[in-house]
């Protein structure tokens, strides 16, 4: 593999993990800017390496929202995301590319407000509402109608008499921030993880199975495209209007701007003037205004050349470091934080922000006492992104990075081929054992309601709980004993105990905080060695024949496995009723039929989803392959499949399979 083909590799798995991480768990870790960057890096090295296409690139699709849960449904028409600018240039070469290719001299666009929430198409006949989509995979999205409805601002029924027969509205589905503050507020008081920020909120809330509590969250929309078969509109303003009069909620801060002049004044305006807007934003977007130019301008497979999103430069602020503190994880990694003066960042008080490792520190080149800038990645993270020098007092010291632990004061050990310092004393360190508490009772591992950070504290500081098995021995009467947990909570932790007991073998697995095993790899280990005891009993060999288990992975879970204590937690977890082997409706469903093949999913397909085949193909024993070589036993391929791909398959000879061929081999 040549330089250039792994540069494209590392960029497209780095972007599809930044993809799941922001559309799927809703926790994005990098700022849209950083994101935005390394998009386009990609996007270059494709552009000039055209021998390396893949129609499975992140430059060729929009990332995936999809939820188990909810009926998938095709859009008539796809969703797709705007191409992004940072800089009025940018902005200004945009209306340059399109009034050369319109040969006009100037063109009108319409400026709108790009609200942060989460996208939905809705479908209208006859003036009524008869389905919601989530915007998904740009192909496919989540049926999420029974919770729309519950939105007030959005109509069941539409006004007036001069709607067509037949509609679909996009828009943005957000919550308020006094919505938002309202259920941190709730959360706060029953110790539950704080929301990071309102977009995370409204994503999550719109795909909660409990239409009732959608309603009780106060989420809100805002529509800004309209879309339909022989629209009597001329342009997208007029379309906006009609939306207006039909009962949509339209943002009052769309307008219609002629020139490069007053789009720079409509950014400089709202570059400001956002921080007084009732809910969260984070850019602007620019639409040519006439719709049969739109129509011309057309699209690329991901983008409309229509239209283009401004997002504002995140806002940085200078204050002053009053001391670094060093804060123990799950796992043992010290992270360092900087604790500063208060300083008002895009809306909220700032007070700490990550330093994450020591490596940053000296890169920062950071002393006592400095003089910071923070700056709010995504308008969301807090980052120390640079150090004033000019203010430093003289004299001052450089930050040092701990040696010992801060809670437990264990010498610290150095990760090879890291930048992280861990403290090794993981059976003994409070925030290790309480920490592996919080994991152990999540949503996504046991999914025990109502033991968060605080109350996993409480439960180990009066020796409730000193490790994850001692969570079956929880009573009424001993929750009663910590005095916090009221007769209700204790109810709903005793409730989720007992259905944690039927929570599948995977999940457990990914519960127990097995270093270096994340939740696919908890389901890989658990599918491929069936029960506890033969993952218990797995070697290093063993697991390495596992696909896609390297060493390091291997000798964690063996090292794991080894320690007595994890074998008597295993022990009193089988006795509780934990489930300890996959279930056999699963074992019956897994196949070898796919066995030892190496497949390449391209296209669009009609009966199941891109995900779900990928999902069959491993339940079947075979493996996903995101490129064509002569390593790869056949592409399955759908509509539309990329024509480099499959010029790619023919001059290797890979044979070429169809949907329903591929659903007969796995009947």
């Amino acid at each position: 593999m040549t330089p250039t083909e792994e540069k494209i590799k590392k960029l497209r798995e780095e972007l599809n993990q930044h993809n799941y991480n922001y559309y799927v768990l809703n926790k994005p870790v990098i700022s849209d800017k950083e994101f935005d960057e390394k998009m386009k890096e990609l996007e270059a090295l494709e552009a000039s390496h055209p021998e390396f296409f893949d129609a499975l690139s992140p430059t060729q699709r929009v990332g995936s929202d999809l939820t188990p849960g909810f009926v998938q449904v095709a859009h008539e028409r796809p969703m797709q995301s705007l191409s992004n600018s940072y800089n009025i240039a940018e902005v200004e070469d945009f209306l340059r590319r399109a009034t050369t290719q319109l040969g006009e001299d100037a063109v009108e666009v319409v400026g709108e407000m790009k609200f942060d929430g989460t996208s939905i198409s809705i479908t209208y006949e006859h003036g009524r509402m008869v389905r919601a989509v989530t915007r998904g995979d740009g192909v496919h999205g989540d049926d999420v109608t029974v919770n729309v409805k519950t939105i007030p601002s959005i109509p069941l029924q539409l006004m007036g008499d001069d709607y067509p027969e037949r509609l679909e509205v996009r828009g943005e589905i957000v919550m308020p921030w006094e919505s938002f503050d309202a259920l941190n507020k709730e959360r706060a008081f029953n110790e539950e993880p704080l929301l990071a920020n309102p977009r995370n909120a409204a994503a999550g809330t719109l795909k909660t199975l409990n239409p009732k509590e959608v309603a009780r969250r106060g989420l809100d929309a805002y529509f800004y495209f309209l879309l339909g078969d022989n629209l009597p509109f001329q342009t997208h303003y007029e379309s906006l209007e009609a939306m207006r009069r039909w009962g949509f909620k339209v943002s009052d801060t769309s307008r219609v701007l002629s020139g490069i002049s007053s789009v720079k004044e409509f950014i400089d305006y709202w570059d400001e003037a956002r921080h007084q807007l009732k809910v969260a934003t984070d850019g602007l977007v620019f639409k040519i205004n006439n719709l049969q130019y739109q129509k011309f301008l057309g699209s690329t497979a991901k983008s409309p050349r229509w239209a283009i999103a401004y997002k504002f430069q995140a806002e940085q602020a200078l204050t002053k470091l009053k001391f670094v503190s060093f804060e123990t994880g799950r796992m043992g990694v010290i992270t360092p934080v900087a604790n500063l003066e208060p300083v008002l960042l895009s809306g909220t008080v700032v007070k700490r922000a990550s330093l994450h490792n020591e490596d940053i520190i000296r890169q920062l080149d950071l002393h006592e006492g400095d003089y910071v800038y923070v700056e709010k990645g995504g308008e969301i993270i807090p980052k120390i992104v640079g150090v004033d020098a000019s203010q430093r007092v003289s004299g001052s010291r450089p930050v040092e990075f701990v040696k010992q632990c801060p809670v437990c004061g264990t010498d610290l050990v150095r990760v090879e081929g890291m930048a992280a310092w861990v403290c090794p004393n993981k059976y003994g360190c409070r925030p290790q054992i309480t920490g592996k508490i919080e994991h152990f009772v999540g949503r996504r591992m046991m999914n025990i309601d109502g033991i968060g950070e605080e109350t996993a504290e409480q439960l180990f500081v009066v020796g409730l709980v000193k490790d994850i098995a001692d969570i079956y021995d929880l009573t009424d009467d001993k929750l009663t004993i910590m005095g916090r947990v009221g007769e209700l909570t204790s109810r709903r932790i005793l409730r989720g105990i007992e259905a944690s007991k039927e929570v599948p073998f995977e999940r457990v697995v990914y519960a127990l905080s097995i270093p270096n095993v994340g939740e696919t790899m908890a389901k890989k280990v658990a599918y491929a060695f069936g029960n506890i005891d033969n993952l218990m009993a797995a070697t290093v060999d063993d697991l390495t024949a596992v696909d896609e288990i390297g060493n390091v992975i291997a000798e964690s879970i063996v090292g794991f496995f080894k320690e007595e204590r994890n074998q008597n937690i295993i022990r009193r977890l089988r006795a509780a009723g934990l489930q300890m082997a996959v279930s056999a409706s699963v074992q019956q469903g897994r196949s070898d039929k796919l066995a030892g093949k190496t497949i390449v999913i391209s296209g669009v397909f009609e009966h199941h989803s891109r995900d779900e085949y990928k999902a069959m193909i491993e339940q079947h024993g075979g493996k996903n392959s995101g490129s064509i070589s002569k390593k790869t036993d056949f592409v399955f391929a759908g509509a539309n499949m990329g024509p480099a791909k499959l010029e790619k398959a023919k001059s290797l000879g890979i044979a070429i399979i169809g949907e329903d061929e591929f659903l007969k081999m796995i009947e």
